[in-house]
């Protein structure tokens, strides 16, 4: 798999094609499979991938084509580092809700 710079904010799907070394067809059938995975269309409809786009075909192309997962394989992977990512966020948030109530009794309380 190429590994070139990547440096401008949009890509065409030829470009990301080229990129990965794989066919636009794949991409386009990965698009409708893999609900994360939807670059934005400009006004004729062509499709415009970012550098955050291209990274999520880099890890599909990874797992399906050098790992051997089957597409459900690769979905499940990636929903489940999804849902680890989703928890942590929410324990995080829950801990700094805690910190502020914390420093919240802490301060004198104003008579309005």
């Amino acid at each position: 798999m190429a590994t070139e710079t990547l440096d401008k904010l949009y890509y065409t799907i030829g470009e990301v094609a080229s990129l990965l070394s794989i066919s636009t067809s794949k991409i386009r059938f990965w698009e409708g499979e893999f609900d994360h995975l939807r670059p934005k269309k400009n006004a004729r409809g062509d499709r415009r991938y970012t550098q955050k786009d291209i990274e999520a075909i880099r890890q599909i192309v990874h797992l399906v084509k050098e790992k051997g997962y089957t597409l459900q394989g690769a979905k499940d992977y990636l929903g489940s580092r999804s849902d680890s990512r989703r928890q942590e966020t929410i324990q995080a948030l829950e801990d700094v809700k805690r910190f502020l109530l914390e420093i919240q009794a802490r301060l004198p309380q104003s008579k309005a």
